[in-house]
């Protein structure tokens, strides 16, 4: 009976993933998959609906703050288009000599800094989006049939995500961090070396696949910028999105070198410490105001009015669909939690785990698991957090030291198989927002999930390698990553097998 009642648990993730993989809108999915988790919360639980709408609520009340960060990120994506922060960027890295070989390994760096200086994948994504998509259609205007578009947009992808595992101001890495009760500063020092180290496979990696494509090496010339779009291209972009036509007649027309100041200025802040709306909104108001003086915005007339219109624009684009989604998988997320549906998983950890190495792995498969079920990392960080925790404390004994260690590496796969894994599970929050600040500035290409998922070798090494290092204990040949293993740690239950 209760493997029957864990089983039924299930349903509504297997019916959310179903509509996902078959190509339903998620505002579709996700609502559907609320109503079978209440009936089957209802059911298992004898949870009313208010206990389902309260958990619900708790949720989706978890990301209120990443849901502002959407908006702003929205509008500042925009901002930087419109007003020639993107084409300075892409006409000093032409100027360099970046070529659609090396576009994907410049942005997965660019984004990485990026994203520890801000703390924020999404922000990070919306920044570099219009930049690094538009820098790779000038560098190959055939970048979508050989490829390099798609290899650098999953290059922006598992860049923007590096910040957001290991930033001292992410969101994601305080909170998972806190869950666990350590030091933020500890986590970060504990798995430094291994964050650059999949950051440095990862563009080592995406260099070997842009040679293996052929992708182009020639230099471009920007003057040409305009005659590589098509003109019915043109014409959508001009109905759609008219910020794209500014930021293409800015790279072949020339704009000034200043206008790269908000996009350092914004990094300069997060590195300080400022709040991540404090950065991105210095990034929205520099533009408008450097823009003045380089021509591409206005102090007089209807110049304000029109780059406020701008970034009311960008809200309305994250509203239409994007924040809606996120909170139906949100309340979802909270359904699924308050149901406790991940108890069978906890037993079953504890039930074939043959000792602390072992059981660190099903933690961190779990987390992954309960990534894939929830759909949003921070529900799972919130949800499956203080599982693990759990399952550590109430199983393995070890020195006061040890200890710390157990919960630093929990603290990790929190908030790595959250973020990293994200990028991995084709029905995740993440990949729609991705999807969504992808097609809005670049609609030349209908982007789906699937898409950031191909080439993102920054998501594929941060999970692959935290397994295997955590069950092969290769981990001991990394600066300060180290579990400690038996016997200095051991499960509880092989210590009373021993005794008796």
């Amino acid at each position: 009976m209760k493997i029957l009642k864990a089983i039924v648990k299930f349903l509504p993730v297997i019916l959310l993933a179903g509509l996902m993989i078959s190509g339903q809108d998620a505002l579709i999915a996700a609502p559907l998959a609320v109503i079978v988790a209440v009936i089957v919360a209802k059911l298992t639980e004898k949870l009313t609906f208010k206990d389902c709408l309260d958990a619900s609520i708790k949720s989706v009340s978890n990301i209120i703050v990443a849901l502002f960060i959407l908006m702003f990120a929205y509008a500042m994506a925009s901002a930087f288009m419109k007003t020639g922060v993107g084409a300075s960027v892409v006409n000093i890295a032409l100027s360099l000599g970046v070529t659609a070989r090396t576009t994907a390994v410049t942005g997965l760096m660019v984004t990485a800094v990026l994203s520890v200086a801000t703390g924020t994948s999404w922000g990070t994504f919306a920044a570099c989006s219009p930049i690094f998509l538009w820098l790779v259609h000038i560098v190959d205007p055939n970048c979508i049939e050989t490829g390099s578009l798609l290899l650098t947009t999953c290059a922006i992808a598992g860049g923007a995500c590096f910040g957001d595992n290991i930033g001292l101001i992410s969101d994601t890495t305080i909170v998972s961090s806190g869950i666990q009760g350590v030091q933020v500063i500890d986590r970060v020092r504990s798995q430094g070396v291994w964050s650059v180290m999949c950051l440095t496979l990862a563009a080592v990696t995406t260099f070997i696949a842009a040679v293996v494509m052929g992708l182009p090496t020639g230099k471009v010339d920007a003057s040409g910028v305009m005659a590589s779009v098509p003109q019915s291209a043109l014409d959508y972009l001009g109905q759609e999105r008219p910020e794209a036509i500014d930021l293409l007649n800015q790279v072949e027309n020339g704009v000034s070198w200043y206008m790269i100041i908000p996009l350092i200025l914004v990094i300069i802040l997060a590195v300080i410490g400022i709040n991540t709306f404090a950065c991105i909104g210095a990034g929205i108001l520099s533009s408008y105001i450097l823009g003045g003086f380089a021509g591409t915005t206005a102090f007089t007339g209807s110049g304000l009015q029109e780059y406020l219109n701008m970034c009311m624009d960008g809200f309305a684009d994250a509203g239409s669909w994007v924040i809606v989604m996120m909170m139906w998988v949100a309340a979802f997320g909270g359904i699924m939690g308050r149901m406790r549906a991940f108890d069978p998983l906890s037993y079953l950890i504890v039930k074939i785990s043959r000792n602390v190495r072992q059981l660190m792995f099903c933690n961190g498969v779990l987390s992954l698991a309960g990534n894939a079920i929830l759909a949003d990392e921070m529900a799972q960080i919130v949800t499956v957090g203080p599982i693990i925790k759990e399952i550590a404390e109430e199983n393995i004994e070890g020195s006061e030291e040890d200890m710390y260690k157990i919960k630093l590496r929990n603290a990790t796969f929190g908030d790595a198989m959250g973020v990293f894994g994200s990028q991995l599970i084709p029905w995740h929050v993440y990949l729609f927002f991705y999807a969504g600040i992808a097609i809005n500035v670049y609609p030349l290409f209908q982007f789906s999930n699937t898409d950031f998922i191909r080439y993102n070798f920054m998501a594929m090494f941060a999970v692959a390698t935290l397994l295997i290092l955590t069950i092969t204990g290769l981990d001991k040949y990394i600066p300060l990553f180290k579990l400690p293993s038996e016997p200095d740690v051991t499960l509880k239950k092989n210590r009373k097998s021993d005794a008796v």
